[in-house]
């Protein structure tokens, strides 16, 4: 008999036997008809993990980390509201079934079957996992997280008192709303949970409001990695900005008391709180998990003899709610009732095909109100004297910075977050001036944390904010690369599209800086991007397309709730010459507030049909150099820009180089992983035969004089370009 059947007839056995587990008497203050409420969703959380084991046993279910011994979060969840946006740890089924008592016309037992059965039924995922989430219960849906969601809990609950001051259009959370996040105690040692924890006491203490409930479900131990003995409450109990509280999860009179209590000091107080929750582990980690083998048996019998079920008898029978008889009918019966439902849901429909998997990767567009552009005195006034150098050719990084102040001011709900974005004005000042002209509500100075940065973005934009994160350097985006793979690009996936972070990521990237550089400083690798499915990168090589380019991925984050990455080629921000020096040749003049380059158009410079260069950003910059010694020797050479590199616009593509008789990539991207693979893979499946490409060596880059040594550039570029058209004409 597995662990699982023991814990259940142990159940069955000592409550007929009137053998419950000794404690305290249970707190005043929950109601005996709530107090049954609990239970009841304390029982139904349990019946769902026997019988998720069981349907993986016959092939009908497909994951089965479960909940029991997790059952106390059924008291925390009936001390809050149910419009209370809960981020939750896997281990929470019980929160979501007390959760849906509360809102009126749910059918958890048969939403949370058709999930384990994976069916496209499932009203949370539509059939792609196994997840706990409601859009009717205000939880987004989470799956296998350790602590990946911290952050964006930590950004959520920033959100609600940001959306008092600066109402979004789509709004979701009230005025008086807090958010809830648990995670497990060997999450907590996980940097992101650190972090995320790190991050909310940094708020607090500077006054800012930040209504955030923790919950630390503390059963001991980690897969088979116990947690030392008091070292949450130790690490936890004396952080700054953050009031501690403790509770005992197997006793559901004392969990409700102490998490109402925590609640309303989160509610009232507008500030962080810490929840730890004692529980246990029944089972052992998972479906396939047994504990046997890495602990004592006397140590798995003795949290089996702590079921938060037994305590739960024992405190209703004493709090006169409900008789153990009773309690026992009420089990077996959601057992039945739950094995019924089984019967039924294995017989729905599943997901067929690749694209039926890949319906929600892309979230639906949503409705936004028409904005009538912004008058010409209150853009004349927040520009100021910067409206009368816009007649000149300028840089691309002034050109940015403008576009930035036209989107921020036709559009409210657009908040900038990052290291330096505010009084200093960026690392390269990209953002200067915007901090006076908007304030810093709107251009958040954030600490030193680049997931605590995404993290504040994904959370805010689930309140209706318009987030533009910025990371400074484009190798620092892998201390937080998780934070866009595991959520912010997988939400709408697994929410079926009910969900959504849309976000413009701004990062400062790629090589060429000239005496500043390493391998932070100058990264040349976007691998990490490109395989992230759904998201869009754009990259723009010189001003005026930075410009359209940045308008476009507003609209498509505003209105079409995408997840934008925009690179934006840090040796460009300056660059104002092309072939010598002050000719000006590549500072252009600002566009036109309504003027925009859609996802997926190229650009193209010439008509050329000998030679067609397929490039980007600083790319771009250098093969038109190269291009102007091309035409000298007779090679008529169009370039073509890429612009979004994700998706790939591969049909505009293959029109713009179509007559072309050599098509050479060029790519600033190392040789492996970069997007001249995918480039190559394209034209040579469409017949494209005479075909080479020209990329940076598999190398981190220099600081000094080698600091382009190994990347593209006019010269290899030109040579490239010879040795694959055969020389001059």
């Amino acid at each position: 008999m597995d662990r699982a059947q023991i814990v259940h007839q142990n159940f069955l056995d000592r409550v007929a036997a009137g053998q419950l587990p000794a404690g305290a008497s249970p707190r005043s203050g929950l109601a005996p008809e709530t107090a049954v409420a609990v239970y009841r969703a304390q029982v139904l959380s349990r019946a769902l993990d026997l019988t998720s084991r069981a349907m993986q046993k016959a092939g009908e279910g497909f994951y089965t980390i479960g909940s029991s011994g997790h059952e106390g979060m059924a008291a925390v969840a009936r001390a809050l509201r149910a419009d209370d946006m809960a981020f939750l740890h896997y281990r929470d089924a019980a929160f979501q079934i007390a959760r849906a008592d509360q809102v009126p016309g749910q059918r958890i037992a048969w939403d949370m079957l058709l999930s384990f059965a994976c069916s496209s039924e499932d009203p949370t995922s539509g059939g792609r996992h196994k997840v706990l989430g409601s859009k009717a219960l205000m939880i987004p849906p989470q799956t296998s997280t350790i602590a990946s969601h911290l952050p964006k809990a930590v950004g959520a609950a920033y959100s609600v008192g940001a959306a008092r001051r600066h109402r979004p259009e789509h709004q979701l959370l009230a005025d008086d709303s807090i958010v809830m996040c648990s995670f497990g105690d060997a999450s907590a040692n996980h940097s992101t949970a650190q972090g995320a924890i790190n991050t909310a006491g940094w708020t607090s203490v500077q006054s800012i409001p930040l209504p955030l409930l923790f919950v630390c479900e503390d059963n001991g131990i980690g897969i088979s990695t116990k947690t030392p003995t008091g070292w949450i409450e130790s690490s936890m109990a004396g952080r700054p900005g953050i009031k501690y509280f403790k509770t005992d999860g197997l006793d559901l009179y004392e969990a409700y008391a102490t998490a109402l209590e925590a609640a309303e000091y989160v509610r009232t107080r507008r500030k962080p709180a810490f929840l730890h929750l004692r529980t246990v582990r029944l089972y052992g980690h998972a479906g396939a998990d047994v504990p046997t083998t890495y602990l004592a048996k006397a140590e798995v019998e003795a949290d089996e003899a702590n079921d938060p079920l037994l305590h739960s008898v024992r405190l209703l029978a004493e709090a006169g709610a409900l008789e153990p008889q009773e309690a026992l009918k009420i089990y077996n019966d959601t057992c039945d009732r739950v094995d019924r439902i089984r019967t039924e849901v294995v017989t729905r429909p599943h997901l067929k095909t690749g694209a039926d998997v890949a319906a929600s990767l892309i979230p639906p567009a949503r409705v936004c109100a028409p904005t009538n552009g912004v008058p010409p005195e209150k853009r004349a006034e927040t520009f100021g004297s910067d409206m009368r150098a816009m007649d000149e050719p300028q840089p691309m990084s002034r050109l940015i910075n403008w576009a930035l102040t036209d989107l921020m001011l036709e559009h409210g709900e657009i908040v900038m977050m990052g290291e330096d974005v505010g009084r200093k004005g960026g690392v390269y000042g990209v953002t200067q001036k915007l901090h006076q002209r908007f304030g810093p509500d709107r251009m958040i100075d954030t600490l030193l944390d680049e997931q605590s940065i995404l993290g504040l973005a994904i959370g805010m934009g689930h309140n209706g904010f318009l987030p533009m994160p910025e990371i400074q350097f484009l190798a620092y985006l892998h201390n937080a690369e998780d934070q866009i793979r595991g959520e912010a690009a997988t939400l709408p996936f697994f929410s079926n599209g009910q969900f959504s972070n849309p976000m413009v990521l701004r990062i400062a990237g790629l090589g060429y800086q000239k005496g500043f550089g390493g391998h932070f400083h100058n990264d040349n690798s976007l691998a990490v991007l490109r395989d992230i499915p759904g998201i869009v990168i754009a990259c723009p090589s010189d001003g005026a397309e930075a410009a359209m380019m940045m308008r476009e991925a507003v609209r498509l984050a505003r209105e079409e709730q995408r997840v934008v990455v925009f690179v934006e080629p840090i040796a460009l921000y300056p660059m104002r010459d092309l072939h010598e020096t002050k000719d000006g040749g590549w500072m252009r003049s600002y566009p036109a507030p309504d003027q925009r380059i859609a996802l997926g158009e190229v650009g193209i410079d010439g008509d050329g049909t000998d030679l067609a260069i397929v490039t980007y950003g600083n790319g771009r910059y250098l093969s038109t150099q190269a291009k102007a010694e091309l035409e000298a020797k007779g090679i008529k050479t169009r370039i073509i820009d890429l612009r979004w590199l994700a998706p790939l616009p591969a049909e505009a593509l293959l029109e713009a180089t179509k007559g072309c008789k050599h098509v050479l990539i060029v790519d600033e991207c190392r040789t492996t992983g970069s997007q001249s693979e995918g480039l190559m893979a394209l034209f040579t499946e469409n017949g494209v035969t005479s075909l080479a490409r020209h990329a940076a060596g598999d190398c981190f880059i220099a600081t000094g004089p080698a600091y382009a040594a190994t990347l593209p550039s006019k010269d290899s570029i030109l040579a490239a370009a010879l040795d694959l058209t055969g020389g001059a004409k």
